[in-house]
């Protein structure tokens, strides 16, 4: 019997054949935590577990993305207290402006293929990217692998997703993660991972979307095999392949060709239809950014459906680049400079106002149009506020016109 990719990266690291519905212990090749969660987690493997060192210090990364810069004391105290923790124990820090972690991770080659990267942030899925087996834990499941190095796993069922065609103009690659929300819904994956096949043609930002994304659906791991681009950008092992003879708990094919804008509206992401169905909805705050579209690409094709224009009065269009590096890029060919002088206000590289803690809480009453990947009630701010999630595209054709619009018809 074959194996799926998530079977192979975790036989691969127990040392022996696993298959889905086994527990297994391994060693992850990546922990990765960020500012919100790693003073939860010192406290933890200090105070609970009763351990003062890390077992395996250069495995760690600690990334400040969440509430960068501080914005209370209490705040700056915490990321003080990480950074002399990661000082001390010889730990890898991205410090305040780097960006988001899941995107720093992958810039830096450290989420590669055929690793374990397990993450204190359930968007962790976003490593299936680059062909790892990315997954997000707790606090205590985090402070047990600093302990001890290690941690256990159930091997998840897989789900095969067949796309077949390519985007047609106004359709990328959130309309297609918002699409399988929608196919699978919010519980659909539970614990499940989810393979991507049929995208070799599909750039690697696209594919962070995706995997992004699976969470959302409640899976534990995303994953776009090893084909296409990606044995260019990183080291493919040979030991991991597309298996023609593994077994899929589930198989679903997705028609591209006929993909159209999708939007998820309050107060669920999987509550998708149409993007027609809600043509014309007034909207108050627009938002570019986060792990799932606030790469150099996502505002790029928001600048240019912005470029020699204005946005609507009345609306507030906050950009977040995902990272430094991506920033830097949309600086360098006057991506940045169209979308400021289109009326949008730039903030540090990090997840920015995903989660309301800080860059643009909404408040009240407020509609907002988000790239994001969230939209419970209360997830950016006020309980009474509502989060729609759609493209880029959509989101500058929304910010230009103050409600919300398809970007096909500018």
């Amino acid at each position: 019997m074959g194996l799926t990719l998530s079977e192979q990266i975790l036989s691969h690291s127990a040392g022996r054949t696993v298959h889905a519905g086994e527990f297994v212990v391994v060693e992850p090749d990546v922990v990765m935590s960020h500012d919100s969660l790693t003073p939860s987690i010192i406290k933890i493997m200090r105070e609970e577990i009763g351990v003062e060192k890390i077992k395996h210090p250069e495995r760690l990364v600690i990334v400040f993305d969440h509430v960068v810069p501080p914005s209370t004391v209490a705040t700056a105290d915490s990321q003080n207290l990480v950074r002399q923790f990661a000082c001390d124990q010889g730990v890898r820090l991205f410090d305040v402006g780097r960006g988001i972690c899941h995107q720093v991770l992958v810039e830096e080659g450290i989420a590669s293929l055929g690793k374990i990267v397990v993450g204190a942030d359930s968007h962790s899925t976003g490593y299936g990217s680059v062909g790892a087996f990315g997954t997000g834990m707790g606090s205590t499941d985090v402070a047990l692998i600093w302990a001890t190095g290690k941690t256990w796993l159930r091997v998840p069922e897989t789900i095969r997703i067949n796309f077949v065609g390519s985007f047609s103009p106004g359709v990328d690659a959130k309309d297609l993660a918002l699409k399988l929300c929608r196919e699978l819904t919010i519980s659909g994956a539970n614990y499940m991972a989810i393979e991507y096949h049929g995208l070799d043609w599909l750039p690697l930002p696209g594919r962070q979307t995706l995997a992004s994304m699976a969470v959302e659906m409640g899976a534990k791991v995303g994953i776009i095999p090893p084909t296409g681009i990606l044995p260019d950008l990183y080291h493919s092992p040979d030991w991991l392949f597309v298996d023609d003879s593994a077994e899929y708990s589930k198989t679903l094919t997705i028609n591209v060709d006929s993909l159209q804008p999708q939007i998820s509206i309050p107060h669920a992401v999987d509550h998708v239809c149409d993007l027609s169905d809600v043509v014309g909805t007034p909207v108050n705050v627009v938002f570019l950014g986060t792990c799932t579209n606030g790469r150099y690409e996502d505002l790029n094709q928001a600048a240019v459906i912005l470029k020699g224009k204005r946005i609507a009065d009345g609306i507030r269009m906050i950009v977040t680049p995902a990272s430094s590096r991506e920033m830097a890029r949309a600086s360098a060919d006057g991506t940045i400079t169209t979308l400021v002088e289109a009326g949008a206000v730039i903030t540090t590289p990090g997840c920015g106002m995903c989660m309301g803690r800080h860059n643009g809480t909404l408040g009240d009453g407020d509609v907002c149009l988000s790239t994001a990947n969230r939209n419970f009630k209360g997830r950016m701010g006020a309980p009474t506020s509502q989060i729609y999630l759609a493209s880029p595209a959509v989101a500058a054709a929304t910010a230009l016109h103050g409600r919300i619009t398809d970007p096909r018809i500018l």
